[in-house]
């Protein structure tokens, strides 16, 4: 005895396993997406993190070279507005 509703239960029962098939690559998919995700930005912020220290040494380089008379400024907070030496005062 043929059921008149038989073929739309068919596809219907077709298309969730279509549908479950496709979810499960899809995810596969997004986590393996993720995990390059991951691995990118910690190379890309560890380069930022290098990139950061050299900058500071830079600055650190080019400030030991300047003149004492160019490094006594209100730029220098070692150096007091009131002209006096933080570094060898006791006040």
């Amino acid at each position: 005895m043929f059921v008149p509703y038989t073929p739309t239960l068919a596809l219907i029962a077709l298309g969730l396993i279509v549908l479950v098939a496709i979810g499960v690559r899809v995810i596969r998919s997004l986590r393996r997406f993720a995990a390059a995700r991951t691995l990118v930005g910690d190379r890309v912020g560890d380069g930022v993190g290098l990139l950061k220290a050299r900058s500071a040494a830079l600055k650190v380089a080019l400030a030991e070279r300047r003149r004492p008379e160019q490094a006594r400024t209100r730029a220098n907070p070692a150096y007091d507005r009131r002209g006096a030496d933080r570094r060898t005062s006791n006040a």
